[in-house]
């Protein structure tokens, strides 16, 4: 079992920055790919961002590329989501999950946060 608490979301003008973290219970964290992923009302969950367990492989959807960086600290049981360059479209709620796999869908992600939110005004 693994639990995660999300934190870093707030209110930032466009073009700012944002750090999310997510901080994880149990021992097994370094065992499992970490994501993050962000949802508006009335959407799907979408993916964000992966990184596997080491934290060699990252992947990004395109709405996050040279914007966002996914990274992770086994020994602090975190993972993070540096947000550059925000946007009003950004704005979401945020929710860091675990998986087994290195994955973009969010079915294939066994545990989850309880969310952040992130609000760009324009």
């Amino acid at each position: 079992q693994v639990q995660l608490v999300e934190s870093g979301g707030g209110l930032v003008q466009a073009g700012g920055s944002l750090r999310l973290s997510c901080v994880a219970s149990g021992r097994t964290f370094s065992s499992y790919a970490m994501g993050w992923f962000r949802q508006v009302p009335g959407k799907e969950r979408e993916f964000v961002a992966t990184i596997n367990w080491s934290g060699s492989r990252t992947y990004y959807a395109d709405s996050a590329k040279g914007r966002f960086t996914i990274s992770r600290d086994n020994a602090k049981v975190t993972v993070f989501l540096r947000m550059n360059s925000l946007k009003p479209a950004d704005t979401a709620v945020y929710y860091c999950a675990a998986s087994s796999y290195v994955v973009t869908d969010p079915d294939r992600y066994d545990y989850w946060g309880q969310g952040t939110q992130v609000t760009v005004s324009s």
